[in-house]
């Protein structure tokens, strides 16, 4: 499993994360929309800390940027 994200996509899920927990936190978002963005919020924590998107893989997509020759 080699990373595929970049700082900048990292902190973009971190934040997306934090922001369905406290949308659901404050009950903002409950019910079934709730469950669906709660799952979604979890995907984006894990694939930010493990630095892999399992998605990116069959595109060959790394935002990663490349260093500079």
């Amino acid at each position: 499993m080699k990373a595929n994200m970049g700082k900048t996509d990292r902190l973009i899920r971190t934040i997306s994360a934090v922001v369905i927990a406290v949308l659901i936190w404050t009950e903002i978002l409950h019910g079934t929309l709730a469950w669906i963005f709660g799952a979604l919020g979890v995907v984006f924590l894990v694939t930010s800390l493990i630095r892999f998107c399992p998605l990116y893989v069959p595109f060959k997509f790394s935002t990663i940027r490349k260093p500079k020759a």
